[in-house]
């Protein structure tokens, strides 16, 4: 069977989001695991093999919807999808330097470097990894 029709935007956009996702899932995985297996990181009660796997899909599923209206809104919706996501991303590890989850000083320098860490390898392929793979062909026709 020949594939020789373009998919839809919506159809490639969510798609492209979602494996962008399960991608951002390991990686944040195998993050946690080194970042509490090697520090000895006592509070994993939050950020957790659970929580990520529920929570980094579930935004990537947004993300993916948000990248669709994006690049639908706006003429030059790539550059401005990565240049918003960019912002975001360092705000949000700007946040994350604020986040008090204890009263021991060096569990909670720990915590806000897992957290920041979570936030940089999401912001980081949902700006650059989702419109790459997006636009490209080969992707679109052996993945998607």
């Amino acid at each position: 069977m020949d594939n020789d029709f373009q998919k839809p935007v919506f159809y490639r956009s969510l798609m492209t989001a979602l494996f962008v996702g399960i991608f951002t899932t390991i990686l944040t995985l195998i993050y946690d695991l080194f970042f509490v297996e090697m520090l000895e990181f006592p509070l994993s009660a939050i950020i957790n093999v659970s929580s990520l796997i529920f929570c980094v899909n579930l935004l990537f599923l947004v993300i993916g919807l948000v990248y669709y209206a994006f690049i639908t809104l706006f003429k030059q919706g790539n550059i401005f999808f990565i240049i918003v996501f960019i912002l975001v991303t360092a705000f949000l590890v700007w946040k994350a330097e604020g986040v008090n989850r204890t009263d021991n000083y060096t569990v909670n320098i720990q915590f806000r470097s897992l957290l920041a860490g979570i936030i940089i390898i999401a912001g980081i392929l949902a700006s650059f990894a989702i419109p790459f793979l997006f636009h490209n062909k080969k992707f679109e026709k052996y993945v998607l």
